[in-house]
């Protein structure tokens, strides 16, 4: 029961993942990018102390330090993704950002000197024609500023799973997110502060699409993740999750009314394919193979 709960859990924080894309292009009519991200972890920073205030007392040095080092890769990662979406569609923006889970093997690769396999490469040479599909023009001037910030983006993120991965081994995951929240919150400030960008703007519009944001893109999405990760494989884990992008298509469609093409689908499915293949396939052939092997004996 608790692996059904686990997996519902994972597929509500994908579907709220995807939906943000699409809050976040509305919110921009009302707030700059800075603005966004600033309430946005404010909100989640806030949320998250005073749900777990009593674990706060167990907090250490260390996660102070490994948080903050989580929460600047984390603003950065996301300040792209946002300025990104000013200048391409929530689709691209959701799409192009889900190749993170494709370029962390070469993090690893190069940082750890840790074995690439075919099926990664496979993956990640499939994503590129998936970017190339969705993105790019016929000629290198027509390629959208947009697209090449959400690619950093992705490039972020990527470093901040390569980083938590290392880091939560040591930590308490909570706590781990509660501090990353908190460096994310002071950074984005720091630029409010610095671009003077004091005056928010009050409409409801605005005012209810950044509280989604803050609310459930962050707090409830990133409490949904730890919980379910408690009760269901990593596996299955990258599996569901990935289907954020597909989600984040789908509400751009629905909600923004954007025009559904078909080289955005097969762009869609190119790289959507890509993060599966390179996270989940080596995994699937091993166990198969460990029972034919059983079967065999």
């Amino acid at each position: 029961m608790r692996k059904y709960i686990g997996e519902i859990m994972l597929f509500t924080t994908a579907i709220i993942w995807g939906s943000g894309f699409v809050f976040s292009a509305i919110s921009l009519d009302y707030l700059t990018p800075y603005q966004i991200l600033a309430v946005r972890f404010s909100i989640g920073v806030l949320i998250l102390s005073i749900i777990f205030s009593k674990r706060l007392k167990q907090i250490k040095k260390s996660t102070l330090q490994r948080g903050f080092i989580l929460g600047f890769l984390l603003y950065f990662a996301f300040l792209l993704q946002t300025v990104g979406l000013q200048y391409t569609t929530p689709s691209k923006n959701a799409f192009i950002t889900a190749i993170n889970v494709v370029i962390v093997p070469f993090i690893a690769f190069f940082i750890d000197k840790r074995k690439i396999d075919k099926f990664e490469l496979t993956g990640a040479f499939l994503a590129v024609i998936g970017i190339a599909f969705l993105s790019l023009q016929l000629t290198a001037a027509e390629i959208n500023l947009g697209d090449l910030l959400t690619l950093g983006c992705a490039f972020g993120f990527a470093f901040q799973i390569y980083y938590t991965a290392k880091y939560v081994k040591d930590e308490d995951p909570i706590l781990l997110t509660v501090v990353q929240m908190g460096a994310a919150a002071i950074f984005a400030w720091i630029f409010v502060f610095a671009r003077g960008e004091l005056n928010f703007s009050l409409q409801w519009e605005g005012v209810l699409s950044t509280l989604y944001l803050g609310v459930f893109s962050t707090t409830l999405a990133y409490c949904l993740q730890t919980m379910a990760q408690k009760f269901t494989t990593e596996t299955k884990t990258a599996i569901i999750l990935s289907t954020e992008a597909f989600w984040g298509m789908v509400f751009s469609v629905i909600i923004l009314s954007e025009l559904l093409t078909g080289r955005m689908i097969i762009g869609a499915i190119l790289i959507l394919t890509a993060i599966l293949l390179a996270e989940t396939k080596p995994s699937f052939l091993k166990k198969r193979s460990l029972k034919e092997i059983k079967e065999i004996k």
